[in-house]
């Protein structure tokens, strides 16, 4: 997909391949938002993420990357933010489904676990990967509950109660 508007950050562990990142995606026809950082000097990483996270969610972007030095922890912090479903992914069979069954409107990245000629690659199908979430598809009803409001909360803590999920059964081709 092009000509997307694209927010990034990265911690002083990523800000190395957020940059890379952001000259690529400009190269190639998107908008890019640097929300930082811009050096090695430490920083937290939580304030990283939010921020990619709070951006995307609030819709002012349409997708969002973060990178840290393994992208686990960036990945937690943008996730915090309601609406966001981020994706910390190091091959592109979990990129792709991230996107086609997840609809992952962030992607995190890891500069210190992940060669660059991946990273490009993940980028690439992160950005060119449609959901296929139509309105009654399975894909769409499982991201809406990832919204997790308050009646999903109440059945989850009546499933933890009970020690078992309610009404769950294992599909027959797993068994």
């Amino acid at each position: 997909m092009w000509g997307m508007k694209i927010a990034l950050s990265a911690d002083h562990a990523g800000f190395g391949y957020k940059d890379q990142i952001a000259k690529a995606l400009r190269e190639r026809g998107h908008e890019t938002h640097d929300f930082g950082t811009a050096g090695g000097t430490p920083v937290d990483y939580p304030d990283y993420g939010f921020v990619v996270g709070l951006a995307v969610a609030r819709g002012g972007f349409d997708r969002g990357i973060v990178v840290c030095g393994s992208s686990i922890g960036i990945a937690i912090a943008a996730n915090k933010v309601e609406g966001i479903r981020c994706a910390s992914v190091t091959e592109p069979l979990s990129c792709e489904l991230a996107r086609r069954h997840n609809d992952a409107n962030v992607l995190a990245l890891s500069e210190r676990l992940t060669g660059w000629e991946m990273i490009e690659r993940l980028v690439e199908v992160f950005l060119e990967t449609p959901f296929e979430g139509g309105p009654k598809s399975r894909h769409a009803r499982r991201v809406a509950k990832l919204a997790f409001g308050e009646a999903e909360q109440r059945k989850a803590e009546t499933d933890l109660a009970r020690g078992r999920v309610e009404g769950a059964v294992t599909p027959k081709e797993f068994l």
